[in-house]
């Protein structure tokens, strides 16, 4: 449906995607673009993309540490860059092999680096 908004000078295409949840329950998620000339399928399908390099930078920054960054020179910078791409990478190919996504994975290496830092602390109490 085109409309126009009060903040908008131009109109805007707005579409309504009803979905449902794991858990039963509907949700609806409402589309909104100012190229009014897209129908319903190209929007969709647009956001579908975008939703995709959403979820990459996502993972990027929370799962492989890209903005923690301490580097403060190019050379270095760069090579924390390329670092965290690297473990995106091996994220996602874990994520294809576990059929699980990234945070969870990222849950569960931690779960077993501190169960071994556990275990190696109680046999230096001995």
């Amino acid at each position: 449906m085109r409309v126009y908004l009060r903040a908008v000078q131009q109109a805007v295409l707005v579409t309504r995607q009803v979905f449902t949840n794991q858990d039963g329950s509907q949700g609806i998620l409402y589309l909104v673009s100012s190229d009014t000339d897209l129908d319903q399928v190209q929007l969709t399908t647009i956001y579908q993309r975008r939703w995709k390099v959403g979820e990459y930078h996502k993972s990027l920054k929370q799962n492989a540490s890209m903005r923690k960054s301490p580097a403060k020179t190019l050379t270095t910078q760069a090579t924390h860059f390329f670092a965290a791409v690297l473990a995106y990478t091996k994220l996602e190919v874990f994520k294809l092999k576990c059929g699980i996504g990234h945070f969870r994975l990222k849950a569960q290496h931690y779960t077993v680096g501190l169960k071994a830092m556990y275990q190696q602390l109680a046999l230096l109490r001995a």
